[in-house]
């Protein structure tokens, strides 16, 4: 009984999990749509559910290599899996209120490992795996993003040098809409199965499915919709940070950054690779600046980026050993549920934290100050900012592509 109360609350903790990752990344697809105005945020978010939602079944091969590549089978425990999740959550709800778009993969990954590496040492990680699918590709995709996003952007700048704005901006903002939902629908083809994974690494675990068993359907469509919840509700923070702290977009750069993104992704989901979606959306974004011709990137927005990457694996890691450790000490489903408890008040004390400083749809277009980060003013919806030369007119929050109509409005500067 105590094994199976144990196996539920494993599942519910790994679609928590899965819900942290949906808002987390919501930003990865949509934060240049939402920036250039391409479309409302509340229509971002919703689509963006939608497709991720989708992409969740249309592949699968993330959710092998999760569960069977990266840690022994044969000593996997539900305790084991159960701290990993915590370690994951706790990272990804820290980094989120820090506005910082970290990776949801290798908080999984990094928390799995941890406690694998307290319970058993080194024996139970599957290092080859851990470097190959996971460690190499953090160093190439965004590497890889960046490349391919400066060269389409440059491109895409030469092709419509001297052509009128107005025209370009209409044009690449219905493009956007379209490459936006392409990241959508690859974002759910790689993250949505790392839960997936979890949960079967949990079910083989608990021996409630065969250690050859493929990921049964109820899991499969627990995750898609979990991920496409917290999606919906919007990563706020995150999505203002990549959207409006990297590079000041127009619609140029962000159709070719979310066009970049998705190829690179989609591409991963493909050879099975557990591919960090932060790191290519980042990327792609700092490609976007580094082609066009004027931009600016904030690099030291992005070397706070590349600081908490460098952290996720580590500090995930070491929650994820200690959560362990705890269960432990306590021993039985009691030290299970008392982690548990821990994780909720965190959880809510990150909450809370968060209402102190609201980013929210209303205000997530504001325009970033460098020197104060991410603190905002508690404003009504943005009508227009001024912007460097290069780039586009803004619109109102209530014009999109979808609209009936568009009116290309003059850039104007809060006072």
């Amino acid at each position: 009984m105590t094994e199976t109360l144990l196996l539920v609350l494993v599942v519910v903790t790994a679609l928590a999990f899965d819900f942290t990752n949906g808002f987390h990344d919501t930003g990865n697809a949509m934060a240049t749509s939402i920036a250039t105005r391409a479309l409302k945020p509340k229509t971002a978010v919703l689509l963006s559910a939608v497709l991720n939602m989708i992409g969740a079944f249309l592949s699968l091969s993330v959710a092998a290599t999760i569960a069977k590549g990266l840690v022994d089978a044969n000593v996997i425990t539900l305790e084991v899996v159960f701290a990993g999740l915590v370690g994951g959550i706790v990272w990804n709800l820290v980094t989120w209120l820090l506005g910082l778009p970290s990776s949801s993969s290798h908080a999984l990954v990094g928390g799995v490992v941890g406690s694998v590496l307290a319970a058993v040492g080194t024996s139970g990680v599957i290092w080859t795996g851990v470097v190959a699918k996971v460690l190499v590709p953090a160093l190439l995709a965004p590497l890889v993003a960046i490349a391919v996003a400066a060269t389409g952007t440059w491109l895409v700048a030469r092709l419509t040098r001297g052509l009128p704005q107005d025209a370009t901006s209409h044009g690449f903002r219905w493009g956007q809409v379209g490459s936006a939902s392409l990241v959508s629908l690859a974002h759910g083809t790689n993250d949505a199965q790392k839960s997936m994974g979890i949960i079967l690494l949990a079910l083989i675990a608990g021996g409630a499915v065969p250690a050859d068993s493929g990921v049964p359907f109820w899991v499969i469509f627990s995750c898609a919709f979990f991920m496409a919840l917290g999606t919906y509700l919007g990563g706020w923070r995150i999505i203002r940070t990549l959207g409006k702290g990297l590079v000041e977009i127009d619609t140029r750069q962000g159709m070719s950054a979310e066009t970049a993104s998705a190829a690179v992704i989609m591409l991963s989901s493909y050879f099975g690779f557990s591919l960090s979606t932060t790191h290519v959306a980042t990327g792609s974004i700092m490609g976007s600046g580094v082609g066009m011709p004027g931009a600016t990137v904030r690099w030291g927005v992005a070397g706070r980026m590349l600081a908490a990457w460098g952290m996720t694996l580590p500090a995930a890691g070491i929650v994820g050993a200690v959560c362990l450790w705890l269960q432990h000490g306590v021993g039985g489903f009691g030290g299970s549920m008392l982690v548990f408890a821990l994780l909720v008040l965190a959880s809510v004390a990150m909450w809370v934290a968060s209402r102190r400083r609201p980013v929210h749809h209303a205000n997530v277009n504001e325009p970033w100050d460098e020197e104060k980060g991410k603190t905002l003013e508690p404003v009504a919806a943005t009508t227009g900012v001024a912007a460097p030369p290069h780039v586009a007119p803004v619109e109102a929050d209530h014009e999109s592509p979808v609209s009936e109509a568009i009116t290309i409005t003059t850039p104007v500067r809060k006072a």
